[in-house]
């Protein structure tokens, strides 16, 4: 007598495991001329701008790039700045949760993913028009260079396996 339950187990694929974490090259500690340098990058990006703002591009970008290192420590960040716990849940799916965003935050989303995803298809002239309606030339410049340096920070974190929850810069 055969026991179903233990077939049909059998035919579920097994859960996956969390990989083991191989240690890989401290960025910081290995090129710290760099790292200190995109650190003034990513403070003069952030010069100005809201605060609220800032978060929401990183983790939109961090959401598309796969980081979860970078994507934990940006929403633990606008949680501590009094961010809307709706708002985070709805990062990810803006576009249909447009009444959770001000029409400025979605043109600077729109533009995270156009430039996050530029291979895909460029920087589309009218996601750029639209962000440029919503900040002057200061202000379009500082976003731009946001997200450049969350790019530069997801891909430094998956490169180097970073672990998510884990936050080096309260190690500092």
């Amino acid at each position: 007598m055969t026991n179903s339950t233990s077939t049909s187990t059998a035919l579920r694929p097994a859960a996956p495991t969390a990989p083991a974490h191989t240690p890989r090259i401290n960025f910081a500690k290995a090129a710290p001329k760099a790292f200190k340098a995109l650190i003034g990058f990513d403070a003069a990006a952030r010069e100005g701008l809201d605060p609220a703002l800032v978060e929401l591009i990183q983790i939109r970008a961090s959401l598309l790039n796969g980081c979860a290192y970078c994507l934990h420590m940006h929403t633990s960040d606008a949680r501590k700045a009094g961010e809307d716990e709706a708002r985070l849940h709805m990062i990810g799916v803006w576009r249909e949760a447009r009444n959770f965003f001000t029409e400025k935050e979605q043109a600077a989303l729109a533009l995270t993913e156009a430039v996050t995803l530029v291979p895909h298809a460029g920087v589309p002239d009218d996601v750029y028009a639209r962000a440029a309606r919503h900040f002057d030339e200061t202000e379009l410049a500082r976003v731009l260079a946001l997200i450049f340096t969350i790019n530069t920070w997801n891909r430094i974190a998956l490169s180097t396996g970073k672990v998510a929850g884990e936050d080096e810069r309260t190690a500092r």
